[in-house]
């Protein structure tokens, strides 16, 4: 059916891996920063200090193809254990728990460490 796109598999991957590193990024920059928004209010410092630190650098990383495979299964990790520990605990639906963001990047995360980084990533440069 979409036969079109399988010569561009390769670039589109690039683009969710590029994407999706930079919003986890950004997530991180807020924890840590306070920009482009202040973080949640009522976290403790230590799990903004230090999920915000994961995001940021994991975040890095995977938006610029280096160490993608570590820095995604470490994201994919971070990403379950934030689930049971916000989520988990209220509801065992994401939807009625508002985790789905936490399980979509825990998912796409691991789908980046047993892909790998692809095109346009320092790792592909680095081969």
């Amino acid at each position: 059916m979409a036969e079109f796109m399988k010569p561009y598999g390769g670039q589109t991957y690039a683009l969710m891996r590029i994407i999706v590193g930079a919003l986890f990024f950004s997530h991180g920059l807020s924890k840590l920063f306070g920009f482009p928004i202040a973080p949640p209010p009522g976290a403790p410092p230590l799990i903004l200090y230090a999920s915000g630190t994961l995001e940021f650098v994991c975040g890095a990383l995977v938006a610029i193809g280096l160490l993608t495979r570590w820095a995604a299964f470490i994201a994919s990790g971070m990403m379950a254990v934030a689930y049971w520990l916000a989520h988990g605990t209220k509801s065992l639906f994401p939807l009625v728990n508002q985790g789905e963001l936490a399980v979509l990047y825990c998912f796409v995360f691991l789908f980046i460490a047993a892909h790998g980084a692809g095109i346009w990533s320092v790792d592909a440069t680095r081969r």
